[in-house]
């Protein structure tokens, strides 16, 4: 399934989220090989936001003319091939779009989501959620709309910051007062853009809305953003994204979201111990 380079630069107009530099390092090391691995490429393309979104774009991208959407990020790049894979890596780049200090930032960012999206399929397993493929999503892909709105807002993530330290409002009040939208909303159309399911892309939208969620929500959307809001407070992103030393959403809704999955404090502590034990987070 080989695309020509105007066919990528078509699929690749419009949104777009730069890579992390070190995957893309990595990435190329593992086409300098003799023999490049396809599912060690694929297992890195899925450990980065940009990248792994890009894959599923262009996998369900009319271009392909496929019958049925693919969802899971390791087959979407099976399915394009090694040569095809790799022309569109060598096509991404940060380009020097991005300063030292930018990177640093989004660093935060790429490495927060990886995080996340490893807890959630934990926990969607720990809870026997069926669509482990759809919690990863979530967890990869939530905060799709930060790196977009840092590259609009030079104040982005000072701003940010202020709202994960702000008691009593969500965090996309104050990015609407501040900026007139918020990285739910944008994120919400950069998962639509790449195709991801549609309940994925509506828990996006509504995953700081969770009073809402948890009393109108649909009950796959709800499990989502709640197995979402699990991991996150597992990998502390309250402190690694706002600087923050507590995690207000979790102090407001964390008792209604271990009710819904069933889950205890004591089964969060023992399993972000596991986690830790594990290296998946620090």
């Amino acid at each position: 399934m080989e695309l020509t380079q105007d066919q990528i630069n078509r699929i690749l107009q419009g949104i777009s989220i730069p890579p992390q530099p070190q995957i893309m390092v990595d990435l190329q090391m593992e086409q300098l090989q003799p023999n490049p691995d396809i599912q060690h490429i694929a297992q890195l393309i899925s450990q980065d936001v940009g990248l792994a979104g890009t894959m599923l774009k262009i996998v369900n991208s009319p271009l392909l003319g496929l019958s049925n959407s693919i969802t899971s990020i390791q087959q979407a790049v099976i399915l394009l091939g090694y040569n095809a894979v790799i022309g569109l890596v060598n096509g991404i780049s940060i380009k020097g779009e991005l300063s030292d200090e930018e990177i640093s930032n989004l660093n935060r960012f790429w490495d927060s989501a990886m995080d996340i999206a490893l807890v959630c399929a934990a926990v969607s397993k720990q809870i026997n959620f069926r669509n482990i493929d759809d919690a990863y999503s979530i967890g990869l892909f939530h905060n799709a709309g930060i790196p977009l709105m840092a590259k609009r807002f030079k104040d982005y993530f000072d701003i940010m910051a202020e709202s994960y330290r702000t008691k009593g409002k969500r965090l996309i009040d104050i990015e609407n007062k501040h900026f007139q939208t918020n990285h739910a909303v944008i994120g919400y159309y950069v998962a639509r853009s790449w195709h991801l399911p549609k309940v994925v892309s509506d828990a996006i939208a509504d995953h700081h809305n969770i009073d809402h969620i948890l009393r109108q929500g649909n009950a796959e959307k709800t499990a989502l953003i709640c197995i979402l809001k699990i991991a996150e407070h597992i990998c502390r992103e309250y402190k690694n994204l706002g600087d923050s030393n507590i995690n207000y959403e979790w102090e407001t809704y964390g008792e209604e979201i271990m009710l819904y999955t069933g889950l205890s404090q004591y089964d969060i502590e023992s399993m972000a111990s596991n986690f830790v034990d594990l290296g998946l987070i620090v």
